[in-house]
């Protein structure tokens, strides 16, 4: 399929010269609308704007550009259909062989905060799409770009086939095509149903549209009977497990994908150097120190039959320090995650063919969305953000916590915040101590935090405790005040509060609440 002419539509002029450039110099005649022609004619390029190929302007302020059948039935005429080309014949209407459209710029309109309805509405592109899809369907005979990083890739096939390209690269162009037309529309209407009454923006819209690309079809899902594949937003979100690069070992598995992401979340939450162990998306092990070997080691300490064969995230450059640790310590690990590797570090690791190194970027954003499936629908939600800071805390005890104190019960509340519920977390001088994940009763998971601590040989003599929601009863209180702690932080809110409250002063303990719970399922 020989290219004769190409219709230029662009609102993205980036390399757009030089695609032009070079159509033309493989003779091809070019049709171009408004903006884009004079961009064209400006750089000496022979141009033909569609209104005066239609021989009909451009009207109501250029909502009316391309739809015309001149243009329309060039694109979509069969070139294998005999009736198509003599009805072409018959009014005088050449082939349209290349569609290079981009689309108003809708998503970047509504992205500002200042946004009108009336701005948002005038940006949603009609004949963009239209020709877009026009030309996908027909992609027997017509070729449809909308993406410019393509530009370089047709051009020298072209070049390499006497103006030609295969069946198999429209095809490719087509289905690229439908999608970005399919994600224009979502955007639109995601937007628009997400409005009020009065027009005005809210979290959610009424009928949600999700656009998702395929990484890569994965082994097996959490079972090797269970079929599964890493797909990635499509919009790249800096620091998100994502956007990981692999620098060595074995293709990561559905589990990795998912405790990475897990680990990834939560040692990014710390601005001090940290460490955290994550294992069946639990933290079994983190901590904060001047030095992030320093926090691995504590981290370690917490739980080492766990961590065998868990996820290591650090929020710092991975040394050869840091390395040697693990070496000595014979640490087994599944995944590896920092924002940087140092050469010595990723000598050492290269040894370990079968060990996951990631490296990604370091950034404290959020997706907009949290989603989780159910049977027959879909969860929505906003990311957990906060992080209590210590004006959000209120002393309730008769005891008030001390400096060190509110030091620990903050560490232990944001560990908390990316432990499974019911959660409870002992820590300590920046490290945890014990951890009690995913109980169906609090004092359970306080029971097995205790037995923890104990069985990794760590004393829980004036640690602090965390619990990601309210103490129910005063039994939980009884159980920690009794293994040694010395402070607690929770979030308040039982119609036992007050029961709760006695407990922590008859066992002298300080306790704040925090108003703010963390439950994680």
């Amino acid at each position: 399929m020989k290219i004769r002419q190409a219709l230029l539509s662009l609102s993205n002029k980036n390399g757009a010269l030089k695609f032009a450039s070079g159509l033309v110099a493989q003779g091809v005649r070019l049709l171009s609308t408004g903006g884009t022609a004079q961009m064209l004619r400006d750089a000496g390029l022979p141009v033909t704007e569609v209104s005066d190929y239609t021989g009909f302007p451009e009207m109501l302020d250029g909502r009316v550009k391309t739809l015309h059948p001149k243009v329309h039935a060039g694109i979509l005429a069969r070139r294998d259909l005999p009736g198509h080309l003599d009805t072409l014949a018959q009014h005088d209407i050449p082939t349209i062989d290349l569609v290079c459209v981009n689309l108003y710029p809708f998503r970047e309109t509504v992205a500002r905060a200042d946004v009108t309805l009336d701005e948002a509405i005038e940006n949603i592109d009609i004949g963009g799409p239209a020709m877009l899809r026009s030309a996908a369907k027909n992609h027997a005979g017509v070729a449809v770009l909308t993406d410019p990083e393509d530009y370089p890739a047709v051009l020298a096939e072209m070049a390499e086939n006497a103006g030609e390209l295969s069946l198999g690269t429209r095809f490719a162009l087509a289905k690229k095509a439908f999608v970005h037309t399919a994600r224009y529309d979502a955007a639109i209407a995601n937007w628009l149903t997400a409005l009020d009454g009065a027009n005005q923006p809210q979290a959610f819209p009424d009928q949600l549209q999700l656009a998702f690309d395929r990484v890569e079809t994965l082994r097996y899902g959490e079972n090797p009977h269970q079929q599964a594949a890493f797909y990635r937003d499509p919009t790249p979100l800096a620091g998100a497990i994502a956007n990981y690069r692999q620098l060595q070992g074995k293709e990561l598995s559905y589990n990795n994908i998912a405790d990475a992401d897990a680990a990834w979340e939560c040692v990014k939450t710390f601005t001090a150097p940290a460490c955290v162990i994550i294992k069946h998306a639990n933290p079994c092990g983190v901590a904060v120190d001047a030095h992030l070997v320093a926090a691995y080691e504590k981290a370690f300490q917490t739980d080492s039959t766990s961590a065998f064969g868990g996820i290591i995230a650090f929020n710092g450059t991975v040394d050869g320090e840091v390395v040697a640790a693990m070496n000595a310590r014979k640490h087994f690990v599944e995944v590896l995650l920092a924002p940087s590797f140092t050469d010595a570090a990723r000598e050492m690791l290269a040894g370990k063919q079968n060990l996951r190194v990631l490296e990604l970027p370091l950034a404290r954003i959020y997706h907009a969305y949290e989603m989780k499936r159910v049977g027959g629908g879909l969860l929505l939600q906003t990311p957990d953000r906060f992080n209590v800071q210590a004006a959000d805390l209120r002393v309730v005890s008769k005891l008030a916590p001390s400096a060190e104190q509110i030091d620990d019960l903050l560490f232990a509340y944001r560990v908390a915040k990316f432990v499974k519920s019911n959660a409870i977390v002992f820590c300590g001088r920046g490290m945890t101590l014990g951890v009690g994940a995913g109980q169906m009763s609090r004092v359970d998971s306080t029971r097995i935090a205790v037995s923890k601590a104990q069985q990794a040989g760590l004393a829980l003599a004036g640690s602090c405790v965390a619990s990601d929601a309210f103490f129910p009863f005063r039994d939980g209180i009884d159980v920690l005040a009794a293994a040694g702690a010395t402070s607690v932080i929770q979030p308040g809110g039982s119609l036992r509060d007050e029961e709760v409250i006695s407990a922590a002063d008859e066992h002298g303990l300080a306790m704040v609440f925090t108003g703010a719970r963390h439950f994680r399922h």
